[in-house]
């Protein structure tokens, strides 16, 4: 037998005898007393016992001596089972087969895996959590159906009164970790006891320190056994480090940063990017990598380049599991791949699509890829469903499928209908909000940008009412605005000198008519002012003569080129993605795993770290896909963080957001206890009913473990979890005073509500509609390259004979778009892994030991059914005009299920792409 000394927890040492195998009296085992320490923790004594072959639980007497080595009477022994279940590789190369195999004969023979067991009962001598040790030996036959799972087996010895174990120790001896999916102890009375892990157990090689697991109760702090207070503080320890250093692939550190690590200064100067994060530049804050400073910026992290990986907690990291493609792997081939490959094809013909049969061909024709050193790509690409890759002799086809947008009705983006249809349903239908007042005003200082009245004056609206005033129309709530004025406004001048680039700070005036009709009326499209001209504001309305038509036309593309920035930016990439990423760290440091709240919040949180890394690495980086496809270039990441300024979190849950925006009023007779102002809001009416369900859930959780008055502020990990996320996590907002209390049980349902909403529904619905909505390029242009030429203008004769030419011109290149259109099919696209809303994993089917949580669930789930089946008639009813009717898309954003692919439906447990 291999002699080992486990090391600390957990730093243990051991005192006394080295683990070899023990005598035996009666064919038993002997009990060999040692004793090991964890810090300043007291000594535990421990029974070891050898493998053998269990086949229900046995008693037996032997002698045991005290921690003075004193003979103790005899004491019964029972002797139970642990099947441990681990994953391996979906795909290995030779070398990896062969480590595998040395793995599997090293487990098999003891020589792989140490494993401690700890009880929830304290040892009246030693203070600590009695425990038994032993080593996995042996295995299992292989469950045939998951092929990549292997099960082995660790026999133990235990006292009569041992109790019920609450927690184990895993050492790993491999040179290399292993994925541990779950153990399962057989032979006590109650039945199997489940130790669900999914996690990576490092070798200890890299860090001497055994993993904790605990069984599957949730308990709260004040619950916690005593044979397990230690374990449970020692765990969180291990995940929040001392915030020094360069975190390694191997470590599970949770800490914070700011953004430092977008620019690349010293690669280019050009690629310099400020720090977000700080007073000058708030921002919430990432996950710490510890690299070291550029050379030329000590503010600036230095930079990992693909396609070597940003650090992320170990278990953060997506998964390899039997499907043949995640979503990891295909956005990775296809920043590292695809987009190069475009950009060295069309280069060197970037040119403008000259008419909309050139559009037309991306998804009839397609396009071929010609470079000679990129075609054995071929099969090692991953794509998704909506773009399809055709391989002939020597050349690389890429064609896209059409989008859901013009599927159905080509010319359906023409249509002012389809634009104000697109503000309620679709990808991003969270910005309309109601007109309060007139005139329009700014906020922002006039003596930096002028007057704050808006240039669209009563006059001009009332013409568009047919009869009804202004006031009138405000007085029934029947005016509403996309108002991206003040937001980009004070960015435009430095977009505008970009290459390019030509963007406006755009006001867009909608009516709600009496049959229940949404219309833009009047588009206003400004400028910062200039001393040349006193002239920055300009009007559009629809218009009847062909002029005013294609500047009205042009008008609304630079609206959706606001919209898409907009969207990508501050909807999508800041309010879901970076603001989750706090939440998730102080999950990690703050509540331990078998924390009720950590165990809700659980499935909510996976794979987010990741993307976000990969994100910062590929997309919002500096040069990075991002900057490239949207209008504000350079200055994205800035306009976010402008746009953080007005976060709240407290406006975060969707009943507050919509009545923020004035489009909904509190009814308690109506669904979710809001009525809409605007009746057929696909997005509003069926995110409530999903709201609703989450609500109901997370309630009824809460209500479950805090049975007490003062459970909430009792409990002192869950106040250490809200007071980080509010003071590191998003610590430039730490001292605002919107922010929720946490005192009561409606508290804490309220905040868990919000978050787990805007890791699922929120980001779902403005996540999986960017390429069907966004893949016709007319339809949603990404940026615009040209301003609106006036009368006075040398382009504007230009315009007069051959409008669409200019119009086209104005659109993304060829370039842009197909590069945006793949990177959008790619963010759409589910994963074969996604886990959905109100499912559960079936290698997850233990999280929780408590029938009345899954019951709970159980009723969750159901409830989603059942708001399935409520959108589905929504979408036939033909009263409703938003879905259903000639040529329109139903809207399926929040229905809960999906299978993989581009499907623009499914709201996934997480942001995960």
């Amino acid at each position: 037998m291999l002699a080992f000394k486990p090391k600390p927890s957990l730093k243990s040492t051991f005192s006394g005898t080295s683990l070899r195998r023990p005598p035996l009296l009666n064919g038993i085992p002997a009990v060999v007393s040692f004793s090991w320490t964890a810090r300043s923790r007291p000594l535990v004594r421990a029974v070891i016992s050898d493998d053998k072959t269990v086949e229900s639980p046995k008693t037996s007497s032997l002698e045991q001596k005290d921690s003075n080595g004193s003979v103790v009477s005899g004491s019964s022994v029972r002797e139970v089972r642990a099947v441990v279940t681990i994953r391996r590789k979906m795909k290995e190369n030779i070398t990896e087969k062969i480590e595998n195999r040395w793995e599997m004969l090293m487990n098999g023979i003891g020589r792989g895996i140490l494993i401690r067991l700890i009880s929830e009962e304290i040892d009246p001598v030693t203070k600590s959590g009695k425990s038994v040790e032993t080593r996995v030996r042996g295995w299992l036959p292989k469950p045939s159906e998951h092929v990549h799972i292997l099960e082995y087996m660790a026999d133990f010895s235990v006292p009569s009164d041992f109790g019920k174990p609450g927690a184990v120790l895993i050492t790993n001896l491999h040179a290399k970790e292993f994925h541990l999916l779950e153990i399962v102890i057989h032979g006590f009375d109650d039945g199997p006891i489940f130790f669900p892990a999914n996690t990576w157990i490092h070798s200890r090689n890299d860090n001497p320190e055994s993993r904790i697991i605990f069984r599957n109760q949730a308990f709260l702090p004040s619950q916690t056994p005593p044979g397990l207070n230690d374990l449970r503080r020692e765990d969180l320890l291990s995940l929040r480090g001392n915030g020094k250093g360069e975190r390694k692939p191997h470590e599970r550190i949770y800490d914070y940063d700011v953004y430092n690590d977008l620019g690349k200064p010293d690669k280019d100067e050009d690629l310099a990017r400020p720090v977000l994060g700080g007073e000058e530049r708030p921002y919430p804050r990432r996950c710490r990598t510890g690299r070291p400073p550029s050379k030329t910026d000590p503010l600036c992290e230095s930079r990992i380049e693909k396609p070597h990986p940003v650090y992320v907690p170990r278990d953060e990291a997506f998964e390899e599991i039997k499907q043949d493609t995640f979503s990891a792997g295909r956005l990775k081939a296809l920043l590292h791949n695809l987009v190069p490959l475009m950009a060295a094809t069309l280069s060197s013909s970037d040119i403008s699509f000259t008419c909309f049969s050139d559009i037309d061909k991306l998804y009839n024709d397609g396009f071929v890829l010609k470079d000679d050193e990129q075609r054995e790509l071929g099969d090692n690409l991953f794509i998704g469903n909506m773009m399809k890759q055709v391989l002939s002799v020597g050349q690389k086809l890429l064609k896209y499928e059409i989008p859901a947008v013009i599927r159905r009705d080509r010319f359906s983006w023409l249509r002012d209908n389809e634009f104000a249809r697109q503000a309620l349903a679709g990808v991003n239908p969270v910005n309309i909000e109601i007109v309060k007042e007139f005139p329009i005003l700014s906020k922002l200082d006039p003596a930096i940008y002028g007057p704050p009245e808006s240039a669209i004056t009563k006059e001009l609206i009332e013409q568009e009412l047919h009869g009804m005033s202004v006031d009138k129309a405000i007085e029934e709530k029947r005016l509403f605005i996309l108002d991206f004025h003040d937001m980009l406004l004070p960015f435009i001048k430095r977009m505008n000198n970009l290459p390019g680039r030509k963007s406006y700070a755009s006001r867009t005036v909608f009516f709600y008519s009496k049959t229940g009709m949404l219309t833009p009326i009047a588009i206003e499209l400004s400028l910062p002012p200039t001393t040349s001209s006193s002239r920055n504001k300009y009007v559009y309305t629809h218009g009847h003569g062909a002029t005013t038509h294609w500047l009205w036309k042009m008008a609304k593309a630079h609206v959706c080129a606001n919209d898409a920035g907009v969207h990508q930016l501050v909807n999508h990439w800041l309010r879901t993605h970076a603001c989750m990423e706090p939440y998730i760290i102080a999950t990690h440091r703050q509540l331990s795993s078998m924390h009720p709240v950590y165990k809700l919040l659980h499935p909510h949180m996976r794979y987010t770290l990741e993307i976000n890394a990969l994100a910062r690495q590929s997309l919002i980086n500096g040069g990075g896909i991002i900057e490239a496809s949207f209008s504000p270039g350079k200055y994205a990441m800035e306009l976010s963080s402008a746009a953080y300024e007005s976060w709240r979190f407290d406006r975060e849950g969707l009943p507050a957001d919509l009545i923020q925006r004035g489009v909904a009023v509190e009814d308690p007779s109506a669904p979710g206890g809001l009525k809409l102002l605007i009746e057929d809001y696909p997005y509003a009416a069926d995110g409530l009913l999903i709201w609703s369900a989450i609500k109901e859930w997370v309630e009824s959780y809460v209500e479950h473990f805090y049975t007490e008055p003062d459970s909430v502020t009792s409990d002192v990990e869950l106040q250490a979890w809200w007071s980080e996320i509010k003071n590191r996590g998003h610590h430039d907002k730490r001292n605002e005073p919107w922010w929720p209390k946490l005192t009561t049980k409606e508290d804490l349902s309220g905040i868990l509500t919000t978050m787990i909403w805007t890791a699922s529904g929120q980001h779902a619905a403005i996540n999986f509609g960017q390429y069907p909505f966004g893949g016709y390029m007319p339809n949603r242009p990404t940026l615009m390259r040209k301003l609106i030429p006036q009368e006075t203008d040398p382009e504007f004769e230009k315009f007069i004979q051959n409008p669409q030419s200019v119009f086209l011109s104005s659109l993304p290149t060829q370039l842009q778009a197909t590069k945006i259109m793949a990177v959008q099919d790619t963010l759409s696209t589910h994963s074969p892994d996604e886990e959905y809303l109100g499912q559960m994993n079936h290698l997850h089917r233990s999280w929780i030991n408590d029938h009345k949580v899954l019951e709970m669930f159980d009723k969750f789930a159901s409830k989603l059914g059942e708001i399935e089946e409520t959108i589905n008639k929504r979408n036939k009813d033909i009263r409703l005009k938003n879905r259903n009717g000639a040529g329109i898309p139903p809207y399926e954003l929040l229905l809960p299920s999906s299978g993989p692919g581009v499907t623009g439906r499914g709201i996934p447990n997480s942001i995960s792409i």
